[in-house]
């Protein structure tokens, strides 16, 4: 039973450490800004399979460098059916910044990111071939925010996945 309680106390202070590091965001798309992306397209619908789009696009010249938009540990790098070449970043307050549509990735899971450094290079792969080379950007929080869920199509959703856009225009 005590082995318990300390787990559980160490959950749970590693959850508030988590929580507490400050956070800080920039465009992953070097070289772009804000008129590099359409502001109205989170949570747009209808938007294919997934029904609403959960993020952003960010366009630009295929192979342009896609940098981390904060520092943390990579979670996933690799390919998926619809988001093709993608990394996830597991980054402050317990968000994972997710980066899809990827020409190519140039880290592995478990590597450590900071800010700023290049994590792949922009392009078209999964359900964005032939389409303009742009970056798909989702921030999803494993911490839910009740506060945000909507009567929307998918509306709970919104209680995981913050707007990109608003995170990025934020002075």
């Amino acid at each position: 039973m005590k082995v318990l309680k300390w787990i559980l106390i160490g959950a749970v202070a590693l959850l508030i450490i988590g929580l507490l590091i400050p956070e800080k965001i920039m465009i992953p798309v070097q070289g772009a800004t804000a008129k590099d992306w359409n502001h109205n397209t989170f949570w747009y619908e209808p938007w294919g399979k997934s029904g609403v789009h959960k993020g952003i696009d960010i366009f630009g010249t295929k192979n342009t460098p896609v940098v981390a938009s904060t520092s943390g540990v990579v979670i996933f790098a690799g390919e998926l059916s619809r988001g093709g070449k993608a990394v996830a970043v597991l980054g402050p307050k317990w968000r994972v910044h997710y980066f899809a549509h990827l020409n190519e990735y140039s880290v592995s899971a478990g590597d450590t990111v900071s800010i700023n450094s290049q994590i792949g290079l922009l392009g078209d792969t999964g359900n964005a071939a032939g389409k303009q080379p742009h970056v798909h950007y989702s921030i999803l929080s494993l911490v839910p925010m009740p506060w945000l869920f909507t009567t929307q199509n998918q509306g709970w959703k919104k209680m995981f996945f913050l707007s990109p856009h608003k995170k990025l225009t934020i002075k």
